[in-house]
């Protein structure tokens, strides 16, 4: 498939949300080393850049070549590199912090959180590009895209707030064991879940039907809203840890009880129209016959209920 020309706003756009955060997470892995080894780290970090840079070069190119089409490859391959290595230099950050609590201060950690929580789910609407996708025509179905896009955006923060309690100041520290689970169970997921949500985006094509997306919202179901409960739960109990966020257990039982309605709803439009494809065929054969007799007279007509399910 030969590719359209890249969308230079979206290039730009992309590589300055990456390069701002990764630029960040330089700084904090740099100041948190003194004497000879902040040089060491330091050129390992402008290395690792320069490497990244390169990759990014093309990976963003063709990324803003699909932004107006179908397909989201190149937007899933960007995503799980960029959260690879985000991650990687995120863990070191955080060991630093264990080691040494005074590396950092609170503000310092504070603000680490927040350029997280910005330029993870930032991203990822970057590379959905709602308002690229032309072949989205109506206003119904963009409402409801931008519904699913945003719980992808409450789900990142959600991984996000769980890991931010291994490195914002604590009264109470969590076993070794638990820190290092807790931290590489979000990170999987990380790179998981949004490359479902994209794959998902891009195998529906021009016509896209939004209430076929049922695996992301199937997986987060079970891995983040269930499982994220669990997690604070247990740390809550057990580890008498005072960071526990209890809005995002709220969050999640509001996710849990929404997403449950949403399949009871979907099984029930699927039994009443189990072959929705062949109204919309019966309904293009209507709309071929009535152009072709243009003296006829057309009175005005509602939508048919299975119209509705396939529109939604």
């Amino acid at each position: 498939m030969v590719l359209p020309p890249p969308d230079k706003r979206h290039v730009c756009l992309t590589t300055i949300v990456i390069m701002t955060s990764m630029a960040f997470m330089d700084a904090y892995l740099v100041e948190q080393n003194q004497g000879p080894r902040k040089i060491g780290v330091c050129i390992i970090v402008l290395v690792g850049d320069v490497c990244f840079l390169i990759v990014l070069r093309y990976v963003a190119v063709w990324v803003g070549a699909e932004v107006r089409t179908a397909r989201r490859g190149y937007a899933m391959i960007l995503w799980f590199l960029y959260i690879f290595v985000l991650e990687i230099k995120l863990y070191f950050v955080f060991q630093n912090c264990k080691a040494d609590r005074k590396s950092l201060e609170t503000v310092a950690r504070k603000a680490l959180t927040l350029l997280l929580s910005v330029c993870v789910p930032g991203l990822y609407l970057v590379l959905v590009a709602l308002d690229s996708m032309e072949y989205v025509r109506t206003f119904r179905k963009k409402e409801d895209m931008r519904s699913r896009l945003f719980w992808v955006a409450l789900d990142l923060l959600d991984l996000l707030d769980i890991q931010a309690n291994l490195w914002e100041p604590q009264r109470t520290g969590l076993p070794i064991w638990a820190e290092g689970l807790m931290f590489f169970y979000c990170y999987i997921l990380l790179l998981i879940l949004p490359c479902v949500s994209l794959s998902e985006i891009s195998m529906q094509g021009e016509h896209m039907t939004p209430q076929k997306m049922m695996l992301y919202p199937v997986l987060s179901l079970v891995t983040i809203n269930v499982v994220t409960i669990l997690i604070r739960g247990v740390n809550m109990v057990l580890f008498q840890d005072s960071r526990v966020s209890t809005i995002f257990v709220g969050k999640n039982v509001v996710a849990i009880a929404t997403k449950a309605s949403t399949f009871l709803e979907y099984r029930r439009q699927v039994k009443e129209f189990p072959h929705p494809q062949n109204a919309m065929a019966m309904e293009l054969q209507q709309n071929s016959v009535g152009h072709t007799q243009p003296n006829a007279t057309s009175l005005p007509h509602e939508p048919s209920p299975a119209q509705d399910v396939i529109d939604t």
